[in-house]
């Protein structure tokens, strides 16, 4: 049997993995990933041990993520900075600046090589991340794509506040004052893009910016984020899984030394 390189992403909101076998193009999954990161990984080890049997023995196992640690059958734990770098490199294919917006927390990548040679993280605060999405459109009584949907023919209301509890007042302001769901889809989403832009902005970025994440597909987005920062960010189908692609492909390499 072939050996397989497993990539298992373990994210605040939803956890990725990645198999790679030879001959064989990349298998990605995704999944919520619960109130409990153990268990979490527990259902994906039953998935894969279904699919491709034991694992643990014919396998090479890289863990990664906010709840890496969970994965007490991984073979090597490995930073989400290092996993993300390594994926986003291989999927665009030559050097470049890569902005994770993840469940909670933004990431600025530099990736020179395939390995990361600077790196920015905002932890602190929800803003600009996809709890803030997340809260807002729940707000607005709205699932996320509808958000993202509205947000295209809508015209962006200023939502100034850096905090978003602060923020989600100023939107429960701006439904009492009878402003349309449209305008305030376009706040929210505008507010996230100029967030990001000024966190990266801070940083060298090449001439390729791709986005990897949870909203990584949206070209409305990537079209919003490329026009804070002057600059082309690429949308990437498949970036959701770059921190769990980039897992995979580092097991292969630790199998291979």
């Amino acid at each position: 049997m072939a050996k397989k390189y497993i990539g298992i992403d373990i994210g605040s909101t939803a956890s990725k993995v990645c198999v790679l076998e030879e001959g064989c193009e990349p298998v990605f999954e995704v999944l919520p990933t619960g109130w409990n990161s153990k268990i979490t990984a527990g259902i994906i080890k039953e998935d894969l041990e279904k699919r491709y049997g034991g694992i643990e023995e014919d396998s090479q196992i890289v863990a990664t993520g906010y709840g890496r640690i969970s994965v007490e059958y991984a073979d090597h734990v490995i930073t989400e900075i290092s996993c993300h770098g390594r994926g986003g490199y291989e999927m665009i294919g030559r050097d470049c600046t890569i902005i994770d917006i993840g469940g909670q927390d933004t990431k600025y990548i530099n990736v020179v090589g395939g390995r990361p040679v600077d790196f920015l993280m905002n932890d602190k605060c929800a803003a600009g991340t996809g709890k803030f999405i997340e809260v807002m459109a729940n707000r607005l009584g709205l699932t996320i794509e509808e958000l993202f949907e509205l947000a295209e023919i809508g015209n962006p209301i200023s939502i100034s506040s850096l905090c978003t509890v602060f923020a989600e007042s100023e939107v429960i302001n701006y439904m009492g004052e009878g402003r349309s769901r449209e305008d305030l889809a376009a706040g929210v989403i505008d507010s996230v893009a100029l967030k990001v832009a000024t966190l990266v902005q801070r940083k060298e970025l090449q001439d390729t910016v791709i986005i990897t994440g949870g909203f990584s597909n949206n070209e409305f987005f990537a079209g919003l984020l490329s026009k804070k920062l002057n600059k082309t960010a690429i949308a990437m189908p498949l970036g959701r899984y770059a921190g769990a692609y980039g897992a995979a492909l580092l097991a292969k390499e630790k199998s291979n030394k």
